[in-house]
């Protein structure tokens, strides 16, 4: 076997891994999603950068407000899931930079001045750590859901403000009855695989 990580850790957050419709009535501590967050923040980005913001939606008014912006399919299992997180792009995040690139502080304004430029890094970024995230999530025995059938535009300002991007929701706990649709396919290496 050409990898390092260990069959049960591969299947743990890769092949058995799978997004969960249903969810059991256990709950996710704030222990859980510390130590998910305290494992995926070295994840690597560009310029250290560090634009996603995750807004944990626990108290039942917050999740109504929630379910309404969600997409048909996608609001029963965000109604019943232990906890949901909105995760978003802070378009303001060059301000960390001096703190997060200590080397380069200068950063912040040679390459992200313009909104526009910041925008689009935040956004790619983000959605590079939203997939540590997922990772983080089934590294702690737990389901993620994620799912971007949502109004984007009315999540924004139900709950973020014009400096925060919604990049998307991701329901998280163990899985409940009947949490898997079968498992789709997946393209084969030579069909994505090019060596030049």
């Amino acid at each position: 076997m050409s990898l390092v990580l260990d069959a049960a850790a591969q299947d743990l957050l890769f092949r058995e891994a799978r997004t969960a419709n249903t969810f059991s009535d256990e709950p996710v501590t704030e222990e859980q999603v510390q130590a998910i967050y305290d494992l995926v923040k070295f994840g690597p980005t560009a310029f250290n950068q560090t634009p996603l913001r995750i807004t944990l939606v626990r108290s039942p008014e917050a999740r109504e407000r929630l379910v309404k912006h969600m997409a048909e399919g996608n609001q029963a299992k965000t109604a019943t899931a232990p906890l949901v997180a909105i995760l978003s792009a802070d378009n303001e995040f060059h301000e960390e930079l001096p703190q997060l690139l200590p080397h380069f502080p200068q950063a912040k304004d040679a390459f992200f001045s313009e909104r526009p430029v910041r925008e689009q890094s935040a956004l790619v970024n983000s959605a590079l750590q939203a997939a540590y995230f997922i990772i983080g999530v089934r590294a702690a025995g737990l389901a993620a859901g994620p799912m971007t059938g949502l109004d984007f535009a009315g999540l924004q300002k139900e709950f973020l403000d014009g400096d925060h991007t919604p990049v998307m929701v991701i329901n998280i706990g163990k899985p409940g009855e009947d949490a898997w649709f079968p498992r789709s396919p997946r393209l084969e290496f030579d069909q994505v695989i090019t060596t030049v």
